[in-house]
This record gives structure tokens, C-alpha cells and sequence, in this order.
């Protein structure tokens, strides 16, 4: 029986270790990252939906912001304010990383070792952005947005599934 229950488990911690996703930018090298989360929008009318994904580096991690767009000259820029479920808030100033990846466009801000530790114990609540450009009539919108961790928009009270994503389960699982 505790061979049965061991081969489980380590069936498991292989399974979770090779899940893994990396992440690069502008032909850097590539980190280890959690899967791309589905942050839930509602003031984004084009899609609703911003991807999140974070990733281990040397020097703490990277947090990566992307939203598809009709304009491909807008941009993700100014102060990302992360909100964590214990109500503390990490600050992550621009550095100026971004890039268009198909009709998506995408930017990276850094953590500090100290902000990594934290994430891995506490959940992300929601992430507060700025979409900057030259907004024209039928183009998609610019202003300030809130991605709120949670998987969809409605959902019902006899409906007992998860409903916003573990990203501490999944931050933790990067440093192992």
C-alpha cells in the first residue's frame, strides 16, 4: 500500500516539475515560469481578458502583462500596482520592456527577491495597468484596467469549483 501511495506521489511531483512554461522577451534567455493565467478584465471591452504569467530569474522574477489590441502602437506602461489577498501591494515601476506578439501587446516588469517571496505564500487578487496611446475611433481603449484573478465572469452559488487561480501554489512550484 505505501509503494502504491509513493508511486502516486512521485508521479505527481514529476508531472507538476515538467508543467512548467518558460518565458522570454526580446531574445533574451528564457526563465521558468507558471502557466499564463487568465486575469478577468471587465472595463477591457475588446477582449476582457488580460494573460499573466510570472517567472523565475536570478535576481527575483519578471511578471508579464499582455492584452490583445486592434492598435499595435498602444502600449502597457507606467506603475503596475499588484494586489495580494493579504492586502499588501507590490509596486513594479516601468522599465520600459514591452513588445507586439501578433495582435497582442506585452510588458514585463521585475520583482525583487523579497516581492518573490511574498507572492509565494500569499495569492494575487487583482493587478491595476495603464494601456497608453492614440486612441481613434473603432480602435480598442486605452486608460486604466484592473485584472481581477478570477477564472470567469459569472458564476452560481451551487457551483462548487475554484474560481480564481492558486498563483502561490504555482510560484512556490517554480523555486523546487
Amino acid at each position: 500500500m505505501n509503494q502504491k501511495v509513493l508511486l502516486i506521489l512521485l508521479i505527481m511531483v514529476t508531472f507538476s516539475a515538467t508543467s512548467q512554461e518558460t518565458l522570454s522577451f526580446k531574445g533574451s534567455k528564457s526563465y521558468h515560469a507558471t502557466n499564463s493565467w487568465d486575469f478577468i478584465c471587465e472595463n477591457y471591452a475588446l477582449t476582457g481578458i488580460t494573460a499573466i504569467q510570472i517567472a523565475k530569474t536570478e535576481n527575483g522574477g519578471i511578471l508579464k502583462l499582455a492584452v490583445a489590441t486592434t492598435n499595435p502602437t498602444f502600449n502597457i506602461s507606467g506603475v503596475v500596482y499588484v494586489y495580494l489577498t493579504d492586502n499588501t501591494i507590490i509596486i513594479c515601476s516601468d522599465k520600459g520592456i514591452r513588445e507586439n506578439i501578433e495582435n497582442n501587446i506585452v510588458s514585463y516588469y521585475t520583482f525583487s527577491p523579497l516581492e518573490m517571496n511574498k507572492m509565494k505564500t500569499t495569492d494575487i487578487q487583482s493587478i491595476r495597468f495603464n494601456i497608453k496611446g492614440n486612441a481613434r475611433k473603432f480602435s480598442s481603449q486605452i486608460g486604466n484596467f484592473t485584472a481581477v484573478n478570477r477564472k470567469t465572469y459569472f458564476s452560481t452559488a451551487s457551483d462548487k469549483t475554484k474560481k480564481n487561480y492558486d498563483t502561490a501554489i504555482q510560484i512556490t512550484t517554480l523555486y523546487q
